[in-house]
């Protein structure tokens, strides 16, 4: 019963943390679309002038790109959590906060990597869909009022820390001991990094083919629409 009592304190203590830290991600960080493009163009070697142009891109290219950009990622969570890992469950509430601003970041980078912006709020409503996919959270798209975002996201933001939480509780246990808990800590970031990106990035191709598909449709369909015969 006390240990059944302390993962439950525990789970809403990571909860009440990655809600904190998505909720500040979402208000001060975001990734520059066009830093993020000349990056595509000089780093990654992604032919392309604008994020429209990447629907003519090979999609083995921009899986690789994907794959890249969540390396990256698992990489920087991996050397966050080894460093603040030394203090244990004190760094634990920092540490979340880092983990959700990375985990922001990436899934932001791999939106773009498919060719979707989040300019206004519309994409911005369909990015957290995506987080929230990555989360394992079916987000109704009933939800979605693009009038008020800042009432939609909070809500999103809720379910996300509510499923985090319960997917981390039984493997943080372990940053209880701080002899362990850089290792543990390191360990645990860079799987969490791996796996939340690579559910986005799943989300992000779909929709991607799906607008190939459409684009490819509508070319089609002009091409065999007759020429008008003149008389």
């Amino acid at each position: 019963m006390i240990e059944q009592s302390h993962k439950s304190w525990l789970r809403r203590r990571i909860e009440s943390s990655f809600q904190r830290g998505f909720q500040r991600a979402y208000e001060t960080v975001k990734v520059n679309p066009s830093r993020f493009l000349l990056q595509l163009q000089t780093v990654y070697g992604v032919p392309v002038t604008s994020f429209q142009g990447l629907s003519s891109v090979d999609i083995d290219v921009l899986d690789d790109v994907a794959e890249r950009v969540i390396r990256g990622g698992m990489k920087v969570a991996a050397a966050e959590g080894a460093g603040l890992g030394l203090g244990g469950f004190i760094t634990m509430v920092p540490d979340l906060s880092f983990l959700a601003l990375i985990t922001l970041r990436t899934i932001q980078k791999l939106s773009l990597v498919y060719g979707f912006e989040f300019s206004n709020d519309e994409e911005t409503a369909e990015l957290w869909i995506a987080a929230g996919s990555a989360a394992g959270v079916d987000i109704s798209r009933d939800l979605i009022e693009k009038e008020v975002i800042n009432k939609f996201v909070p809500r999103v933001i809720q379910r996300i820390a509510a499923q985090a939480s319960k997917e981390v509780v039984e493997k943080w246990a372990g940053r209880l001991i701080p002899l362990a808990s850089s290792l543990i800590g390191a360990g645990l970031n860079y799987y969490f990094i791996r796996a939340w990106g690579q559910r986005a990035r799943t989300h992000f191709r779909q929709r991607h083919l799906q607008a190939r598909t459409r684009i490819s449709a509508a070319g089609a369909k002009v091409i065999t629409v007759p020429a008008a015969s003149s008389s």
